[in-house]
């Protein structure tokens, strides 16, 4: 009997125990949610700070997520240091904006705190990145997967951008293919291999931009796949959680029908509303290893709130993947 008794006690520990069971999830059954603020813009145009991070915290984000059974334990709003504010370059200062976003990702992260990105723009994209990768206990850095969902592609470089927008660049800088100095001051390091990369919705890009996707290894879930949520979108996730560590899901509101984001200078036709991506996102965090949601370029005009109640949606989305896991 005591062999017997022995043997069980050793099946069960050789189970493998599901790390992600709890995760965000603390005592009380509450998940526990930390908002990440990056309001630098990395251009030249006007103030350098946006006010759209504070917006999307102080316009009753804190009531939504409480009545979902979440809680807000931590919020973490990115501010340079006298001397980093000092350096020339705007871009160069973006990079240590990103750092320090890092930093908070990871901590919170390690905390078992959920972050959510309140992000001026598709630039912070390598801090949120940067953070997860190096979120867990030992050196070895973790392999991250990324959905990007943006009705642009962001995958240009400074040889092929027409605009010469860094918010045009972020996936490719973030992939190892441009500005390699921004990438490693945002602690982004090593780069976001091609095939861990996913776009969602993307409907505009430029003549080079889009060769330079058709010869990557980056694939697609599409605007129909959101709205009817196909099994491409299970297929992707499926096929992110196999290859990655954790998976960072990275929303630019310009991917929204433009009825709802009206304020935005980038609206493209023929977008989801923030329901059905919002249902698409259930759909995502319901996956273990999806890790954070951030939330780029709410446009600060913003008649009726229409685009602030479409970011709201967006966040809730994810929430209640969570809490369907």
């Amino acid at each position: 009997m005591k062999k017997i008794f022995a043997f069980a006690i050793i099946c069960l520990l050789s189970i493998p125990i599901n790390v992600y069971a709890q995760k965000y999830i603390d005592n009380d059954g509450k998940i526990k949610i930390a908002l990440v603020k990056n309001p630098y813009k990395g251009d030249r145009s006007g103030s350098p700070i946006s006010k759209g991070p504070d917006i999307l915290e102080h316009s009753g984000l804190k009531d939504i997520l409480s009545g979902m059974g979440g809680k807000i334990v931590n919020i973490s709003n990115v501010q340079l240091s006298k001397e980093e504010e000092k350096e020339y370059g705007v871009w160069n200062k973006f990079g240590y904006a990103n750092n320090r976003l890092g930093q908070w990702v990871a901590k919170n992260e390690r905390d078992g705190n959920f972050n959510v990105g309140l992000l001026n723009n598709c630039s912070s994209l390598m801090g949120m990145l940067a953070g997860l990768q190096h979120s867990g206990t030992s050196k070895r850095p973790l392999r991250i997967g990324l959905v990007f969902i943006d009705a642009h592609g962001d995958f240009n470089t400074p040889e092929t951008t027409l605009s010469g927008m860094l918010g045009g660049m972020p996936v490719a800088i973030a992939a190892g293919h441009c500005l390699t100095r921004m990438r490693l001051q945002s602690g982004l390091d090593p780069a976001i291999p091609e095939k861990y990369i996913v776009m969602g919705a993307l409907r505009d890009t430029d003549p080079l931009e889009q060769e330079r996707f058709d010869n990557s290894l980056i694939e697609m879930i599409s605007t129909d796949d959101i709205r009817n949520l196909t099994d491409n979108i299970h297929h992707q996730m499926q096929r992110l959680s196999g290859l990655t560590d954790k998976i960072y899901i990275h929303i630019d509101m310009d991917v929204l029908d433009p009825k709802e984001v009206m304020g935005h200078p980038l609206t493209v036709p023929n977008g989801p509303t923030s329901k059905e991506l919002a249902a698409a996102l259930e759909l995502m965090f319901k996956y273990e290893k999806t890790s954070a949601i951030g939330i780029a370029s709410y446009p600060i005009d913003d008649k009726d709130q229409l685009s602030l109640k479409a970011a709201y949606n967006l966040i809730a989305g994810a929430v209640r993947g969570i809490k369907g896991r």
